[in-house]
């Protein structure tokens, strides 16, 4: 395969990876909500505001998780053997003959 192949490879599975990784983190910490409101602790009228910090939370999480998982891929990866790169520099772009 070519290297804008696995370039596009590589960002397509890391995009569907890192929308996987936000639902787990969206529904455990969901799930985490109902528990607390089943017990009586919270009241009903905070659950719109909780809803609201429970998805950027996991948003939050999941690019935490995302990035620590990606510079451990990087580091065994060696990048610009395999991938071509997504922005360059107008300084580097070489003229075509």
């Amino acid at each position: 395969m070519s290297k804008k192949t696995n370039t596009l490879l590589f960002v397509l599975g890391a995009t569907v990876f890192n929308v996987l990784v936000t639902l787990i983190c969206f529904t455990t910490l969901f799930f985490i909500l109902l528990q607390i409101f089943n017990t009586g602790i919270v009241s009903e009228n905070v659950f719109g505001w909780a809803f609201l910090v429970i998805g950027i939370g996991s948003m939050a999480a999941a690019f935490f998780i995302y990035k620590i998982i990606l510079k451990q891929i990087l580091k065994r990866i060696d990048v610009e053997k395999y991938f071509d790169p997504i922005f360059q520099s107008r300084r580097t772009i070489k003229p075509r003959d």
